[in-house]
């Protein structure tokens, strides 16, 4: 499910993230990019990543391959615990402008984007645990 492209645009609605180019549908897979348009902060922003590590079922990581950060890294990790899977975001970003990029992380960057990343997550979850997970692995290419 985190690798829909339907869903993350479905978790990502309160910022408007459509996906504008690369992979458009369906599961992104290793090698493969998407570029996104979202609204942050009242400005437009486009971003494109690629998924530069694969391994089914155990983790991906996508990174930005440009966009509004200096880089930011987000894995997936997987694993199963009591025949529940449980999922662990890691995600590292650099903001440009140096000094005052990390002035602007420690006072609201940091936190939105955890914000940004609790509220996808459960969205996912939903879909995952209920019955959305259904509709959309019949629309997408596996």
């Amino acid at each position: 499910m985190s690798r829909s492209i339907e869903l993350h645009q479905i978790s990502t609605k309160k910022s408007e993230e459509k996906v504008i180019a690369g992979k458009m549908s369906g599961l992104i897979s290793l090698h493969e990019t998407v570029t996104w348009k979202a609204r942050h902060f009242g400005l437009w922003l486009q971003l494109t990543s690629k998924i530069t590590e694969f391994k089914s079922p155990d983790f991906f990581v996508d990174e930005m391959v440009s966009g509004p950060f200096k880089s930011f890294r987000h894995e997936h990790i997987f694993e199963v615990n009591q025949g529940r899977t449980i999922m662990t975001d890691r995600f590292d970003f650099q903001s440009p402008l140096g000094v005052l990029g990390r002035i602007v992380n420690v006072l609201f960057l940091k936190s939105y984007m955890e914000k940004l990343l609790f509220e996808r997550n459960k969205v996912i979850k939903e879909h995952a645990e209920g019955d959305g997970w259904r509709e959309l692995l019949t629309k997408t290419d596996v």
